[in-house]
């Protein structure tokens, strides 16, 4: 399967880069955002792509443009890689593509996917951090049903969690859907049964919460007035971060009865929830859950 930017369109016209602009792509994936925002950067622009999984890199490799460089690292570590560069308040656009890619899912043997059979490992990066199927073989029933529920929102999450600590082990992704699907039958046949557990493992495995809460506030300092954010969410969750956020940096914070203001916002909201149009989904059915926000840095 091709790999197709979702929201291209909304994600160039929130981020409003043009000649000369200096953009970070925290997410690379396969570059489908990247080279538009390439395009529209013209020669003397610079796109700083950063991706902790080693074969987006790779595969960035094969780009070969001089404005463009790419680093392995998790996106919260944006604010040092800005700072190596010299790009603190020189930043015109920073764009988070959330979740997992395609070329991701696609790949049994990241195991990542419900329904193609692979070892449970479910890391961005491979050389970072422990396999899913390695924790799982250790971790309290208690702690289990804990992640589910938190990061799945699944509220059959106790007895998921049961039915795995039971059967355990479980090394396959094909045995951890089976289970779950034993354990807590799908209401709906379009969704199986074990999308929210899948989910939840992996935005654990990954930190992926945790790494979106700390990479925020750096991407506001690395920008310069009148520079924007973009994050694309797949899911509730990341979505909320990203809707708190903007929210709060766009507020102003009272001070004292009669003292000025200790903090002006810094936020501007540009684009509150932009959806993918028909179109898009019936081209690209990855795109249909995607919410789309943009703010603003203003200047304080």
């Amino acid at each position: 399967m091709t790999h197709v930017p979702v929201l291209l369109d909304a994600v160039l016209e929130g981020l409003a880069l043009g000649l000369g602009s200096v953009a970070v792509d925290c997410t690379f994936g396969r570059g489908g955002h990247t080279r538009a925002m390439l395009a529209r950067i013209g020669p003397a622009g610079r796109v700083v792509a950063i991706d902790r999984d080693p074969d987006a890199i790779r595969a960035g490799l094969l780009f070969r443009d001089p404005r463009l460089e790419l680093v392995h690292a998790r996106f919260d570590a944006l604010g040092a890689i800005c700072e190596e560069r010299g790009l603190v308040s020189s930043v015109d656009g920073v764009l988070f593509d959330l979740g997992v890619s395609s070329p991701q899912l696609e790949n049994p043997a990241r195991g990542f996917s419900i329904r193609r059979e692979g070892p449970l490992d479910m890391r961005m990066d491979p050389g970072d951090g422990e396999p899913v199927g390695a924790w799982l073989a250790r971790v309290s029933e208690r702690e289990l049903a804990g992640v589910i529920a938190r990061y799945g929102e699944e509220r059959r999450a106790r007895r998921i969690a049961a039915a795995i600590v039971r059967e355990r082990p479980v090394a396959t992704t094909a045995e951890l859907a089976a289970v779950v699907e034993r354990a807590a039958p799908s209401r709906e046949a379009s969704i199986h049964a074990a999308t929210r557990t899948f989910q939840a493992l992996r935005i654990h495995a990954n930190r992926e919460i945790e790494c979106l809460e700390a990479a925020l506030p750096a991407a506001v300092e690395v920008l310069k007035p009148g520079g924007r954010i973009a994050v694309i969410s797949f899911h509730s969750l990341e979505d909320r971060v990203a809707k708190r956020f903007f929210r709060a940096e766009s507020r102003e914070v009272p001070g004292p009865r009669g003292l000025p203001s200790p903090r002006r916002p810094r936020m501007r909201v540009v684009a509150a929830r932009v959806r993918p149009t028909s179109c898009e989904v019936a081209a690209n059915p990855r795109s249909r859950s995607a919410v789309l926000r943009v703010a603003e840095r203003v200047a304080e």
